[in-house]
């Protein structure tokens, strides 16, 4: 019995060769209009679509290929025979394989098309003829991507399609159209939090194993919208690891919270120093100094270009990634001296609208937390001097990323001290303090990720030199807060907004 097989695809990378093969197999070739025209212009007998349906292509192309004739020569179930009679009654010739790419709506969503430009890449014969070629799997050979021509023409010349590679190339198939229609409902529908959560994102690397050895990563990135780790340029260095990527993004919006001059250091997914500066290399001096034990080996981000200035200092230490928008040729041309170093250039700001956690059974989404509390409330008798105030709001800016319960001590714009992941306030606070007390700052202000449900962080605080507090505010016992700020003649604002990091 003669084969056939149906391509249609919008990217010809690889056709020839794939049509040759199936050439060379024996198998007739039906095809659409730019597929047809294509390889008929290159030699190759091609039985166009339309001479299988009797019916043209109409609607600018909208329609060719939805009809019985294929459909029904695609999902007619081999082993039966009603199935099988109906084919003959009705003339339609069975259809072994589909090789099919859709439209390239994932390449041109960004591209600020009108909807009506759009609508335009909306593939429906495609993902139609792929699914149907899917659901029958057990018969029907379906090829989704380029990716895939290789290994099928091996297994072509060696008549080696066995169900389990039948079954996994249907698999592909339902994976990439889930993703292709997740892409267009995210485009279309732009709502947060839709009925169905659905998502588009595709490998783009596999990672050596995930925040443990044992443990298999891989990174992904959306097909839709831009984000600051999809395009980022990595100059030099080791792959990225699954740790490595989760400490950038940290680093990275950190240093984007500022339009000054920022630098800061990540370990473990946390700020272990953060300082503004005018002077780039004085910013990376202070973030180093607030602590020069964490540092080494961890990630330093910088809002601005890096200098070979900065990258003499960075280079005296043992980092594992240092993350800016720019580099100075002089400074890539210094980092080479330490191969392994992984230098990353981003462009994009931050990006991200929700943030998806996944659990068991189910997953938690939320907006990402941008905001910033503009009704700042002095709540005590002191004021707070413009350079106190000018440090808590810096302060502030970090802690949202910081884990909870978090404690920041700031000195001049550099924090020197970062209390974090403890279980209670008090021992946060206790341990940003005595860090913060080996720096010998004169004056130090204190911000807390969340209010203070007894007054014994500002009683702590006072007996070790805090001059000045910011916090969200809201417990029931705000007001012994307040009272033991006045006792100490500590000044303390309220932002009434919470920025837990769990």
């Amino acid at each position: 019995m003669i084969k056939r097989a149906l391509l249609s695809v919008s990217d010809k990378s690889g056709l020839l060769k794939l049509a040759e093969a199936l050439v060379d197999n024996d198998i007739e070739i039906i095809s659409t209009g730019g597929t047809y025209t294509f390889l008929s212009e290159k030699g190759f007998d091609v039985t166009e679509v339309k001479d299988i349906t009797q019916f043209p292509e109409i609607l600018d192309g909208r329609v060719k290929t939805l009809h019985p004739n294929i459909h029904a020569g695609i999902l007619a179930k081999r082993n039966n025979s009603a199935h099988l009679q109906t084919l003959v009654e009705h003339n339609i010739s069975q259809i072994d394989f589909v090789i099919v790419n859709l439209y390239p709506f994932l390449e041109n969503a960004d591209n600020n098309l009108s909807d009506e430009e759009l609508v335009e890449f909306i593939d429906i014969g495609g993902p139609t003829m792929l699914r149907a070629a899917a659901k029958s799997f057990t018969d029907v050979v379906v090829i989704s991507n380029v990716e895939e021509y290789e290994s099928f023409m091996r297994k072509l010349y060696d008549n080696d399609f066995t169900l389990e590679y039948r079954r996994y190339l249907a698999g592909k198939v339902f994976n990439f159209t889930a993703a292709y229609d997740a892409a267009i409902a995210k485009k279309l529908l732009n709502e947060s939090f839709p009925d169905y959560f659905t998502s588009s994102y595709k490998k783009v690397m596999d990672l050596r194993y995930g925040e443990n050895p044992h443990q298999k990563a891989s990174f992904y990135t959306t097909t839709v919208g831009t984000g600051a780790l999809k395009d980022f340029v990595q100059h030099q260095g080791k792959e990225l690891s699954f740790n490595n990527i989760r400490d950038l993004e940290v680093a990275w919006k950190v240093v984007n919270e500022f339009e000054d001059t920022c630098c800061c250091a990540v370990k473990h997914a946390t700020p272990c120093g953060v300082a503004l500066d005018s002077n780039i290399v004085q910013a990376y001096q202070k973030t180093h100094d607030c602590d020069p034990i964490s540092i080494f080996g961890g990630i330093v981000a910088f809002n601005d270009e890096v200098s070979y200035e900065v990258a003499e200092k960075l280079n005296e230490i043992f980092l594992e990634i240092v993350v800016a928008p720019a580099f100075s040729t002089s400074a890539l041309a210094l980092f080479k001296q330490k191969k392994n170093l992984r230098i990353i250039e981003i462009k994009n700001p931050i990006s991200d609208e929700i943030q998806a956690v996944q659990v068991d059974g189910g997953l938690l989404v939320q907006e990402i937390d941008y905001s910033f509390s503009e009704n700042l409330e002095v709540v005590t008798k002191s004021q707070p001097t413009d350079s106190q105030r000018e440090d808590m709001i810096f302060a502030q800016k970090i802690i949202k990323h910081v884990k909870s319960n978090a404690i920041i001590i700031a000195s001049d714009l550099q924090t020197v001290g970062v209390g974090t992941g403890q279980t209670n306030r008090i021992w946060a606070a206790q341990h940003a303090i005595t860090q913060a007390k080996q720096k010998n700052k004169d004056s130090l202000v204190l911000a807390s990720d969340a209010f203070f449900p007894f007054r014994d962080v500002v009683d702590f605080a006072a007996q070790e030199g805090i001059s000045a507090i910011i916090q969200p505010g809201g417990s029931i016992k705000d007001n012994d807060s307040i009272q033991a700020a006045d006792e100490h003649n500590i000044a303390m604002i309220f932002t009434g907004m919470r920025h837990f990091l769990h």
